[in-house]
């Protein structure tokens, strides 16, 4: 789950982590009070959008004025925001975070990511702070600073004094910069977190380390443990049939292409759509039932892969082992004559009840298209859809 920045803050300011002092805004009468409070005669006026790259696209700008503050809200609120994040169709700004200015005397990156390899917490910095991790990564690969650490003893002082020095800081900046990272840190685990980026991270002409900007994700699974967290989820910042699929326990993802793909597990939904790029086709998104997916569930999945109007056809490819075919059979023939589907399907069973499965989709006298196997399935979808 991801969160907004000023969000970020917030939770990374509860753990002793320096920010900037800043408010959220909904409106430019909001942004002009947030600026009069925070004080002081240069602000930020920031988008708040689920996406990286705002600064480039125009959504994070300087206001030397009150009145420049309120001119720039008016811009930016309500804006389509389009960033190399948020895809050619952009990001809808609702809100803004404005943030008091700050004097920067160097910027840097600091990231914590699950090295999933390693079964360990990474640490990353870089003296590059502003630039894309992954341009600095294939450029200047030597510029990038790690540190694992030890689960069973947690990010050492003496690891955060490792990425101090790396990054060029002397005196008390050490200090202060090992403060921030075990913060850092302890937020990221106690929040479950598997993705916390700092950039930049500045250092201020005073001496203090300061997270200019914060990005947060989340792990879904552990939301359960910080209720908290969940209560901070922006769902205007996600696709609608993602969410309504989060209600059924359904694994959605939106993609770009015309052929909708029902399958169960999420190794052959990858097969699957690999499968019909192979054979030439488009997959529309990425949906697994799961391994106890019941008909309803089957039905509300027919139902959110038709609520995207590129769909074109739909493939439904079930290995049957804990899911039986015989339920996704009856899931599929409910969903074709509730939703008075007229799109080709191409169905492929295997497995559990198998033969059940296939005598209820041939007895339920419904154009359903049959499938040997997978690559039989993909190659009838392909051409239904093409036809």
């Amino acid at each position: 789950m991801n969160i907004h920045e000023y969000q970020a803050k917030k939770v990374l300011s509860a753990y002793g982590v320096t920010v900037p002092q800043g408010e959220v805004a909904f409106t430019p009468d909001e942004a002009v009070a947030a600026a009069e409070r925070l004080g002081g005669s240069i602000w930020v006026v920031k988008a708040q959008i689920h996406a990286g790259g705002r600064g480039k696209g125009g959504g994070v700008k300087l206001a030397r004025s009150i009145e420049e503050v309120r001119a720039l809200s008016e811009e930016i609120l309500g804006m389509t925001l389009i960033t190399h994040q948020t895809g050619p169709a952009g990001q809808f700004v609702r809100r803004i975070y404005v943030e008091e200015g700050a004097d920067i005397d160097r910027e840097l990156y600091l990231g914590v990511v699950l090295d999933r390899e390693q079964s360990k917490v990474c640490f990353m910095a870089s003296t590059e702070g502003g630039m894309e991790i992954e341009t600095v990564a294939e450029e200047t690969p030597e510029k990038i600073l790690k540190e694992w650490v030890n689960p069973a003893t947690g990010l050492s002082s003496y690891q955060a004094r490792n990425l101090a020095f790396g990054l060029g800081l002397s005196g008390k900046a050490v200090n202060k910069a090992v403060k921030f990272m075990l913060a850092l840190y302890k937020a990221f685990t106690e929040k479950d977190a598997s993705l916390a980026e700092i950039n930049p991270l500045i250092v201020t002409k005073s001496g203090d380390i300061v997270a200019l900007d914060a990005k947060i994700n989340f792990d879904s699974n552990a939301l359960y443990r910080n209720p908290d967290i969940l209560e901070l989820r922006d769902t205007d910042e996600e696709d609608p049939k993602e969410i309504e699929a989060s209600k059924f326990d359904l694994n959605y993802i939106s993609l770009d292409g015309n052929i909708g793909c029902m399958v169960n597990g999420a190794g052959l939904a990858m097969g699957t759509m690999d499968i019909i790029k192979h054979c030439g086709g488009d997959p529309a998104n990425f949906l697994d039932v799961g391994g106890g997916a019941t008909k309803e569930k089957v039905t509300a999945g027919f139902k959110i892969i038709l609520q995207d109007p590129n769909v074109k056809g739909i493939f439904v490819n079930i290995f049957g082992g804990i899911m039986k075919c015989d339920i996704i059979a009856a899931g599929v023939i409910a969903a074709t004559k509730e939703l008075g589907l007229d799109i080709p399907v191409v169905v492929r069973l295997e497995g559990t009840n198998v033969e059940l499965g296939k005598q209820l989709l041939t007895e339920s006298g419904l154009a359903l298209i049959s499938a040997d196997n997978m690559i039989d399935g993909a190659q009838k979808i392909v051409k239904a859809v093409l036809a």
